[in-house]
């Protein structure tokens, strides 16, 4: 082996075998279904409650936060798409190490979000089947979503366009149903509608007193930040596009104007509605409205979405963890069996690992759903440390394309470094707000979760994080040849001039890995050499 083809084969290698076959509808829905999930149509109405109509302040902010999140990761990705994602920049930026981490941190986010999700979706089969065993829900819903995911990337961006068709179109029925009702000032429930409610609702605006503090819409935002969790999921399906070039910014561009519209027009119409003490925990606050309406037909619809978006998540878990999970092997930071794929280009083996942890995990939340409570509030974190990778990543692409290391990427984030950095501020503000929330939640401290978490969770994480690190180091090294530092210096390709920009894209430039599949991988990940006949030449 050359000096310049391991750190060339630990970034690119990982995208040999699968089928650019996500179309342009898939991507914008991809990037919709994203934005719009259980956060917007269950997780508002507590948040609602708790906080008045500035709830609507906090969807706008943290709207901004992630609209800067997505042109940070439409900068990396005309850079450089691959269905590593973030493993795959924090690898060429920062190395094997943190490449480990983050790809198990994102992991580690996906299977226990996965496991709740998979526990909702047997709750809201229950409206309808009240005798149906939660854990014949469970197995029936992961095996549509297991299906879908192991048939082709095709399958996985049809589910999620007509998933995404089902959200959209209950937020738009419910945006055009409340601008009749706010605009019109009819009666809904005894209670006149009217944008004056924002001011008129008990506590005005912004709620103080009482009950209410004045940060707690501020607190609010480590809550939302979740809401808005998965729309770096194009980050992902990036490697797969048909014209990631073309698509991927379009797509970002439109973040914005989808989160002002579904996430902030929704809840500036739910607090003209109806006064916010209205809503309440574990119901969704659109099925408030339309109970209070008498459009009863429309809370049977809700509830069929609340169960489409659950499987969209499921859905979106299995893809993404399927890839990273192959990416962190390629590396040899995960077990060897996740590098298989099909013949249609589907990590099938790291699906089906995740799979089994859903199922398992699903199991022990039924049996001890206080403990897992812990755990589903320390994947919170895995969140909020996927954002923080694509920010810094992406201040080191800049870093390293104006100082002519690298070419710039042709869509490039506005305001930077600066807006990264505010990305990051953010972030940071956020781990402080889930503590501050968490202590103050119930006065036991066994019942302070997101305290637990943020307090004796974190080093735990990194406890053994730094563990699991120090046990796959050896095979990391041999397979890279000790090559652990980031691909690129300030001054250019830190192992030897071979590596330089153009080598960046193996499939176009490598003549031993040029038009080859799934099939050209041995075993450990690496390719097949072949004579000049084309012969195997192992």
């Amino acid at each position: 082996m050359t000096q310049t083809e391991a750190p060339r084969n630990s970034l690119d290698a990982e995208q040999a075998g699968y089928k650019q076959s996500l179309g342009r509808r898939h991507v914008q829905m991809i990037a919709i279904g994203g934005a719009i999930g259980t956060g917007l149509f269950l997780g508002s109405a507590s948040r609602l409650h708790n906080n008045g109509p500035a709830l609507l302040f906090t969807y706008a902010f943290v709207g901004v936060i992630a609209y800067f999140l997505m042109r940070a990761l439409g900068e990396l990705v005309l850079h450089r798409a691959t269905s590593g994602a973030f493993v795959s920049y924090m690898r060429e930026f920062y190395g094997e190490k943190w490449a480990f981490v983050t790809g198990w941190m994102y992991w580690l986010n996906w299977a226990l979000t996965g496991i709740a999700e998979l526990s909702a979706v047997g709750l809201y089969v229950q409206y309808w089947f009240p005798l149906m065993p939660t854990w014949a829900t469970v197995l029936i819903a992961l095996a549509v979503v297991l299906v879908v995911n192991l048939l082709s990337a095709r399958a996985f961006g049809e589910f999620e366009f007509w998933a995404a068709i089902a959200k959209v179109g209950a937020i738009v029925i419910f945006l055009v149903v409340g601008l009749v009702v706010v605009i019109g000032g009819f009666s809904i429930g005894g209670h006149e509608a009217g944008f004056h409610n924002l001011w008129s609702n008990p506590g005005g605006f912004w709620p103080s007193s009482g009950d209410f503090n004045w940060y707690g819409p501020i607190l609010a935002m480590s809550g939302v930040v979740f809401a808005y969790a998965a729309i770096e999921m194009v980050g992902v399906a990036a490697g797969e596009m048909e014209d990631a070039k073309t698509e991927v910014p379009k797509a970002v561009n439109a973040v914005i104007m989808r989160i002002a519209v579904f996430y902030c027009g929704s809840i500036l119409l739910l607090v003209s509605m109806l006064p916010t003490s209205e809503y309440k925990s574990g119901t969704s606050p659109f099925v408030t409205v339309f109970e209070r309406l008498g459009l009863t037909w429309m809370t049977t619809a809700i509830q069929v979405v609340l169960i489409i978006a659950a499987l969209s998540s499921l859905n979106a878990g299995l893809y993404s963890t399927g890839r990273v999970l192959r990416s962190l092997g390629m590396s040899k930071q995960a077990p060897p069996f996740t590098l298989k794929m099909s013949s249609q280009g589907v990590p099938w083996a790291g699906i089906v690992m995740t799979s089994v942890v859903y199922v398992f995990g699903s199991l022990l939340n039924f049996f001890a759903p206080d403990a897992f409570e812990i755990a589903l509030e320390a994947a919170a974190i895995g969140v909020i440390f996927t954002w923080g990778t694509i920010f810094v990543c992406q201040i080191r692409l800049r870093q390293l394309s104006d100082r002519g290391v690298i070419p710039p990427s042709t869509f490039q984030m506005p305001g930077s470094p600066y807006t990264s950095y505010i990305g990051l501020a953010f972030l940071a503000l956020v781990v402080v707000g889930m503590g501050i929330s968490g202590w103050q939640s119930s006065p036991y401290l066994s019942h302070k979760v997101n305290f637990l978490v943020v307090v004796f969770g974190i080093p735990l994480i990194a406890l053994a994080l730094a563990i699991g690190w120090r046990v796959v180091k050896p095979k990391v090294v041999e397979n890279t040849g000790d090559r652990l530092k980031p691909v690129w210096s300030d001054d250019g390709p830190t192992y030897g001039e071979g590596v330089g920009p153009d080598d960046l894209d193996v499939a176009e430039h490598d003549p031993v890995t040029k038009g080859r599949d799934s099939e050209d991988l041995n075993d450990d990940g690496s390719f097949v050499r072949r004579d000049d006949d084309g012969k195997d030449s192992r």
